[in-house]
């Protein structure tokens, strides 16, 4: 037999070898992973994994915390990173290009809310991490790893002047900040308010202001207030300081809430205006409390956002690009320990303001 002949007789791979952090449970430490990643069908593309965002949900899901967590679990939803291989009916991407993954890898694509592009509500949403493959058996592993495939109408597009460290936290904090912003149509018309000066809110602070928006930070720390007018906010107020607080009552018309710790919500709705619009999108893990007095005399919209659809998403990369936004981060090795100590410091907020890990170099 020839070496030609011999080569067309061995069978193609079916999956990519990968490397990751996982943890098995909600208390022990992450550890390195070994599995599989399937070989590009006609639709896939193949990223090689640069940069990952550590998000505050990431947290959540690892200790358990929302009370949906699987096992072994590789987190990761903010990934950026360079395509290695795409499939043959793969129009949108080539090999080289910079490409970004968000929360969702597939859905149906089928229904009402896929068909009007906002498939992060779909019924069968496949999320990146923490879930399911469509056929709900095979798990998705996330961007704690060195290489993910998915679908092509689920991969963004970077633009090319933004560095893809920087651009990681986008995929999710970006999008999750954008989206009300948009929906609710902030323009220089718009008094906003973004509370919490975090992850989520950093970004936020930067995309109301670009829109032109005239942005108040609420936050619990006065040691904020410097960054807060750099990022682009024309006013800082501290939220124990009821003399602040009194300063912005009764004149905001969009209030961002970005906070994923429990919080109390009731002196921050008496910021809204009239019929004013208080948008949660940080996760606390306990029930926000709402009297029913400031539901009565202010008939406050009161609502919450996800993350946007796929559409969406690249609008606000774009948009990024085009304004050169990126988030501010702190960007470490990839480790076991490292991981950690960052999410250590992000429950106790010490970070300005993501954490990003160079999975580039992690596993070599």
């Amino acid at each position: 037999m020839t070496s030609k002949q011999a080569a067309a007789n061995t069978p193609s791979p079916i999956s990519i070898a990968a490397k990751g952090y996982a943890v098995d449970s909600e208390s022990t430490p992450f550890k390195l992973f070994n599995f599989e990643r399937r070989m590009p069908a006609a639709d896939d593309v193949v990223i090689r994994i640069h940069y990952c965002g550590i998000c505050h949900s990431d947290i959540h899901q690892v200790y358990n915390e929302w009370h949906s967590s699987k096992y072994p679990m590789v987190p990761g939803h903010e990934i950026t990173g360079v395509v290695e291989q795409v499939g043959s009916s793969v129009k949108g991407f080539r090999v080289g290009d910079h490409a970004g993954v968000g929360c969702m890898v597939d859905s149906c694509r089928k229904c009402a809310t896929c068909k009007k592009d906002i498939e992060q509500v779909c019924g069968d949403l496949c999320l990146t991490y923490n879930s399911t493959e469509l056929d709900k058996v095979t798990p998705t592993y996330g961007g704690y790893s060195n290489l993910i495939t998915v679908k092509e109408h689920f991969v963004c597009k970077i633009p090319k002047n933004l560095p893809l460290d920087a651009a990681a936290p986008l995929l999710c904090a970006g999008i999750t900040t954008y989206s009300p912003l948009r929906r609710y149509k902030v323009d220089k018309h718009t008094q906003l308010g973004i509370v919490g000066l975090g992850g989520l809110g950093h970004i936020g602070v930067k995309l109301g202001a670009a829109m032109g928006a005239h942005v108040t930070v609420i936050s619990t720390s006065e040691s904020k207030r410097d960054d807060a007018m750099k990022l682009g906010a024309k006013v800082f107020i501290v939220s124990k300081d009821d003399e602040q607080m009194k300063t912005v009552a009764n004149s905001l018309d969009l209030i961002i809430d970005t906070v994923s710790a429990p919080h109390d919500v009731g002196p921050l709705l008496n910021l809204l205006k009239f019929e004013g619009v208080y948008c949660v999108v940080g996760a606390p893990t306990k029930p926000l409390e709402v009297g029913a007095f400031t539901l009565l005399m202010k008939r406050p919209t009161i609502t919450g956002s996800g993350i946007g659809g796929m559409k969406e998403t690249q609008e606000m990369l774009d948009f990024c690009g085009k304004h050169n936004i990126t988030c501010d981060i702190e960007k470490i090795d990839a480790t076991p320990e490292t991981i950690k100590a960052a999410y250590d410091r992000t429950v106790k907020a010490d970070v300005k303001y993501r954490f990003v890990l160079d999975i580039l170099n992690a596993f070599k």
